[in-house]
């Protein structure tokens, strides 16, 4: 949802700077990826500064994109390995959550955790199989973006299982949505 409406709303104004410095975006989703690793082992630990890394994880991974469309270094490898990795923070950042609240006794809140991050896996499916059936698959209100803003203020605020709430419910109706954008699409 963010991405559709926002999607490329750093280009402009960051170009000049991204030029000069000419970084390469796999760069940054390696960072990107190394950064919310250490999140996802900090999380159990410090759960407040395991949000932080979060958010400057997900910053990464949305300057990579930006930075491989103004040097025009865009790849088909490079989306793919982007999304490979996105894969993995997912599962690493969720895992850590649900080891947190396990370790608080909170069985509730696992279940969310474990809940949603299937959900997110399955949204990343449900598009991937669209478009390999030739249809779009991007659409959907809790795609990757939603889940950063949301996880971020999940860790800081605390309010780790009304947030998990949100985006166990969202997850699954997101994947319900692709699921009936492509069955319309394919009905035609």
């Amino acid at each position: 949802m963010i991405s559709a409406k926002l999607g490329h709303f750093l280009d402009k104004p960051l170009s000049p700077l991204i030029k000069k410095i000419n970084l390469n975006p796999t760069i940054l989703t390696v960072a990107g990826f190394i950064v919310t690793c250490v999140a996802a082992l900090v999380i159990p630990y410090n759960l407040r500064m395991g949000g932080v890394l979060i958010l400057i994880g997900g910053l990464f991974d949305m300057l990579d994109g930006v930075v491989a469309r103004i040097n025009n270094k865009t790849s088909r490898f490079g989306a793919f390995l982007d999304s490979v990795l996105d894969r993995y923070s997912d599962a690493f950042i969720f895992l850590s959550i649900s080891w947190y609240l396990g370790a608080e006794g909170n069985q509730t809140g696992v279940i969310l955790s474990l809940g949603t991050l299937i959900g997110a896996f399955l949204i990343s499916y449900a598009r991937a199989r669209a478009e390999g059936l030739g249809e779009s698959g991007h659409t959907g209100i809790m795609e990757r973006p939603e889940r950063i803003i949301l996880l971020v203020f999940a860790t800081l605020t605390g309010w780790l299982v009304p947030v998990l709430w949100i985006m166990l419910i969202l997850t699954h109706m997101t994947v319900g949505q692709r699921v009936y954008h492509v069955w319309k699409a394919m009905s035609k």
